[in-house]
């Protein structure tokens, strides 16, 4: 068993979880962490692909109870219908535009200065939208209605562009389509379920090649690093916006950015760049 590959998965699945559902880009965390670790090979690409579902787990065992209750309603109850018909309509945008531009984007977009300058430009984005007066419409999912989850499918489609973050594109798109804090960041999460799970499922399919028994350590350390740092971050957030904003993490955002761009130009760092 290959020690320094399972603390390259620990790593790894911690940055997972720590970032997937914050507004900060999980997708650009990982491309930096795997080329900082050397890991970003196209089986290091697959791993980071696939320990998601050790976040998506991590949200379906926050919300297990409201998980259960709209499956077992499903087709009975107009709330359980209604919010898996969101989900569907709002997963619609990012799966379509992922299966039409999804590999011109990683031949041109999947690398550590493209992300950092999505990064800062992500940051300006947030940045504004907290500036702006909110009036809000829609306090809870479910007041949400199909044009609703459109808009916050198109929202999420943005996130195809690495460094944007897909939580970040939600979060902000709700907020700015009228939904309080609590609603976007909750919506995000759920929608997190199906565009994560299918990620991870057609990514398996499709480079099936590439599995091998001989990784299974190190598929359980990023899994299981990445369902218990993502839990903990879900727990926290939803603490967090009761009573704060999303400037911060522009902030961060934007001296992050500048950290990697800053050490590619002056040559500190060996980034991949396109």
């Amino acid at each position: 068993m290959d020690i320094i590959l399972l603390l390259k998965a620990l790593i790894l699945g911690v940055v997972e979880g720590l970032t997937e559902f914050l507004p900060i880009s999980s997708t650009g965390h990982l491309i930096l962490a795997g080329d900082l670790l050397n890991f970003n090979d196209d089986r290091g690409k697959l791993f980071e692909i696939v320990i998601q579902s050790g976040a998506i787990l991590a949200v379906v065992w926050e919300y297990r109870e409201r998980v259960i209750r709209t499956f077992s309603g499903l087709g009975r109850q107009p709330e359980a219908n209604r919010l898996v018909l969101n989900l569907f309509i709002a997963f619609l945008p990012l799966a379509i535009l992922g299966l039409i531009f999804g590999k011109a984007i990683k031949a041109s977009l999947f690398a550590p200065i493209p992300v950092a300058t999505a990064f800062i430009l992500g940051a300006f984005v947030i940045l504004w939208a907290e500036r702006r007066q909110h009036s809000i419409r829609i306090h809870s999912v479910d007041e949400m209605s199909p044009l609703d989850a459109l808009k916050m499918g198109i929202a999420q489609a943005v996130a195809l562009i690495p460094g944007t973050s897909r939580s970040g594109s939600t979060i902000i798109g709700g907020m700015l389509f009228g939904f309080s804090r609590h609603a976007a960041t909750e919506f995000s999460f759920f929608l997190a379920i199906p565009t994560l799970g299918m990620a991870t499922v057609y990514q398996l399919y499709k480079e099936r090649a590439l599995l091998s028994m001989d990784d299974l350590g190190m598929w359980v350390v990023g899994f299981l690093s990445a369902f218990a740092s993502a839990f903990l971050c879900v727990r926290w957030l939803l603490r967090y916006i009761s009573n704060h904003d999303f400037v911060p993490f522009a902030w961060y955002r934007i001296a992050f950015g500048i950290v990697v761009l800053v050490t590619w130009h002056f040559g500190l760092v060996e980034w991949t760049a396109h």
